[in-house]
């Protein structure tokens, strides 16, 4: 620490969101007044958002005090302040209350990106699953119901698809951009991630000679900043695009053959469905040339190192689990598979270890809703899958939730049909939001508890090999209080805090057990440690590295990379890497395109905002004001729309108000439109345009129960000359 006149700076962990990036802090007295990216320092960095963290720490809209409803529900204003120590009796008489009237599965948790904090997701982590935000804190209670926004993004890609086909989660596995010849973007915008690591390793890898392909139906900034070759692809048809090149590399005898006979399970029923994938069918579902899948077939093959870099726009078409598992397969058979510049596995021993004991077991997993119906999600999340809310809420089906904790989330600006959502919240007999700021959700809460951020609080971050103890930046605002200590003592209320550490500097010790450091050996350390990263070994499934029983092979059932998966299979999935057409497009409801034509793509981010984060931010919002469809412009002069025109976005579901953005960086035939609008905060435009009024809750993947947000059919017309304000105001009053 050193001051400055009358600042000081310190050196710590930014704490806007979950990622823990490295910053010099300036701070004056107990206000934050600048960050800025620690230098010299590979995990220094700091994005748009970052950036304003003194905004936001500080900002009018942070909640400052416990708050219970006096008014009607559906307000905002209907709010008086209470102690902690009222909140907490509420909370735990409510929540008792309902146990005893209904049992303990009529209370249920649902947690969020603001619940994301490490210490959290470690101590909290249902026992049994590799990773998971979910929270087990009502397991203890007799409670199975541990919801959240696992069920709208990252199990598929990140769990599901990789484990049931390679053996491992994306935790077990790497990009190695370093060394890539050739990088595929895929269906991702490192530029906007957080933290934007990727991006500026892709801009390296572009700086010292490697290729990049992007492959979106978006020209997006990082394919823009790195020069790649953009392919625009129809939404929703990643999967079939896969297959093709798989078929390209079977017929033209480019793939590891050895591989394939020796370390594969399904190749030859995989054959014979990529002959039905061939270029020449595929340009016309994807829109991508013939030519030019093969000319990328052979590029991903040839390649000295081939890295994907891949996310959500594979997820969110309804075939998602399916589309990731066809790209896993594609990259094996290219040979791409665990060597240099691939996609790798991790070596075994390379991360800090995290302390498992002491997690909490689903009391009731059988109970847990939606299990009979998205099965997988419920095997590696340990969790209930939050689609079936509605109707438990609504219609008792199987039995109704009465009483629900909302954590560090919004779920009327997340899920489709956010009518919907307001009566399922309406309908709780008691709902509590903890969060830094009033959501859209807190209209209909009973409870809200101010939460703190990460400059706020003293934690923990995992990087690799690396442990590093996050230090408090400035006292906490108001009475907000750290939020894995609301989660201690409300276990401590309902009778059983003695199974999670009740003190930071408990959970420390905690977060340290069993790896060979103390907490005092630590701070003399400079409050950072780290384990011996072992040395890098390829193609580890010949040398036994990959099994726990370390015998040759992949954590699979069979032991081999299974492309036709038996896990899939056991639960009467279709065990190939298959392709199925969105079932709302142009191929599958031409009589609907009639109306409808253009293709409906949202949940891209920005670097303004996190989905519905931020919008009460000046800073932010004066950035980006409106909420924008990116359209190309043929699409908009086919509709007399210029760029800026306030418009209307229009699917069978409903319309939401936007500004158009037009620009040659969209494919035709589809549109993107800006998701996080519908909260209470920042502009009237955003408040005004929810884009889940136009998605649909009915239409997911049927794997992972991921609701289709990228494959959708809409239209968009002119609002009739009014500016984007009015057309905001016409759409609130509708």
């Amino acid at each position: 620490m050193s001051a400055r006149g009358g600042t000081e700076v310190v050196d710590g962990l930014c704490g806007i969101c979950p990622a823990g990036c490295w910053v010099r802090a300036h701070r004056e007295g107990d206000r934050l007044v600048g960050v800025e990216a620690l230098p010299g320092h590979p995990l220094g960095m700091l994005c748009t958002i970052g950036r304003h963290s003194p905004e936001i720490v500080h900002g009018r809209d942070r909640l400052r005090t416990p708050l219970r409803r006096v008014g009607a529900k559906g307000r905002l204003d209907a709010f008086v302040p209470i102690s902690w120590e009222e909140a907490f009796a509420l909370l735990a008489a409510g929540l008792q209350r309902v146990r005893s009237e209904h049992g303990a599965e009529a209370t249920a948790i649902y947690t969020g990106r603001g619940a994301f904090e490490l210490s959290l997701c470690d101590v909290f982590q249902p026992a049994g699953v590799s990773v998971s935000s979910a929270s087990s804190v009502l397991f203890p209670f007799g409670s199975p119901n541990t919801l959240g926004v696992g069920a709208l993004c990252y199990v598929a890609f990140a769990m599901i698809a990789p484990h049931v086909t390679l053996g491992a989660t994306l935790l077990g596995l790497d990009t190695d951009l370093e060394q890539a010849e050739l990088v595929v973007l895929w269906g991702s915008n490192p530029a906007t991630d957080s933290p934007p690591t990727a991006h500026r390793q892709i801009l390296r890898a572009r700086e010292r000679g490697a290729a990049v392909v992007a492959i979106d139906p978006r020209r997006n900034d990082t394919a823009r900043a790195a020069g790649a070759e953009w392919i625009p692809i129809r939404p929703g048809t990643d999967g079939a695009l896969a297959l093709a090149l798989v078929q390209v590399l079977l017929e033209e005898e480019l793939h590891d053959e050895r591989f394939a006979r020796e370390w594969t399970v399904g190749f030859d029923d995989l054959a014979r469905l990529a002959q039905h994938y061939r270029p020449e069918r595929v340009g016309g579902i994807t829109g991508v040339p013939a030519d030019t899948i093969r000319r990328l077939a052979r590029r991903i093959a040839a390649a000295r190192g081939a890295c994907p870099v891949t996310y959500t726009g594979l997820e969110y078409s309804g075939n998602g689990v399916q589309a990731v598992r066809a790209l896993l397969v594609l990259w094996a058979l290219a040979g791409q598979l665990d060597v240099p510049g691939g996609l790798l596995f991790r070596m075994p021993g390379a991360a800090f270890p995290q302390n498992r004991e002491g997690l909490q077991a689903n009391p009731a997993p059988e109970r847990a809703l939606a299990r009979e119906r998205f099965p997988l999600y419920t095997l590696y999340r340990g969790e209930s899958h939050a689609v079936a809310l509605p109707r438990s809420v609504l219609s008792g089906e199987p039995y109704r939730i009465r009483a629900l904790v909302v954590h560090g989330a919004s779920i009327l600006t997340a899920w489709p049909e956010p009518a919907l959502w307001a009566r399922t919240l309406a309908g709780l007999e008691l709902l509590v939001c903890i969060d830094r700021v009033l959501t859209a959700d807190a209209a209909f809460a009973d409870l809200v508890l101010p939460a703190t951020t990460g400059y706020e609080i003293t934690s923990y971050m995992r990087y690799g090999p690396l442990f590093k103890i996050r230090e408090r930046v400035v006292p906490p605002v108001g009475e907000a209080r750290n939020d894995y200590l609301i989660m201690a003592e409300l276990a401590r209320r309902l009778g059983y805090g003695h199974l999670y550490p009740q003190s930071e500097e408990a959970l420390l010790r905690h977060a340290l057990h069993g790896s060979g450091f103390t907490l005092e050996a630590v701070r003399a350390a400079g409050g950072e440690v780290r384990v011996p990263a072992p040395f890098p070994q390829y193609r580890k499934w010949e040398k036994g590295l990959l099994r726990a029983d370390g015998r040759p092979g992949f954590e699979t059932p069979s032991g081999k990379l299974e492309i036709a998966s038996s896990i899939l299979a056991e639960h009467a999935y279709d065990p190939l890497p298959v392709y199925v057409e969105p079932p709302e497009s142009p191929a599958s409801r031409p009589d609907l395109a009639r109306d409808y034509p253009l293709v409906f793509d949202s949940g891209s981010r920005g670097f303004h905002d996190f989905r519905s984060q931020h919008h009460g931010v000046d800073g932010l919002a004066a950035a980006q004001p409106d909420p924008l469809v990116t359209m190309s412009p043929q699409d908009a002069a086919a509709r007399g729309i210029r760029d800026g025109d306030a418009v209307w976005v229009e699917t069978p579901r409903g319309r939401s108000p936007y500004r158009a953005r037009v620009t040659a960086d969209m494919a035709p035939g589809a549109i993107d439109a800006a998701m996080g609008g519908g909260g209470p905060l920042g502009p009237a435009s955003w408040q005004a345009c929810n884009v889940n009024a136009l998605t649909d809750l009915e239409q997911v993947d049927p794997i992972s129960g991921f609701p289709v947000y990228k494959a959708l059919l809409c239209e968009v017309r002119r609002a009739d000359g009014h500016g984007a304000r009015a057309a905001a105001d016409a759409a609130a009053a509708a």
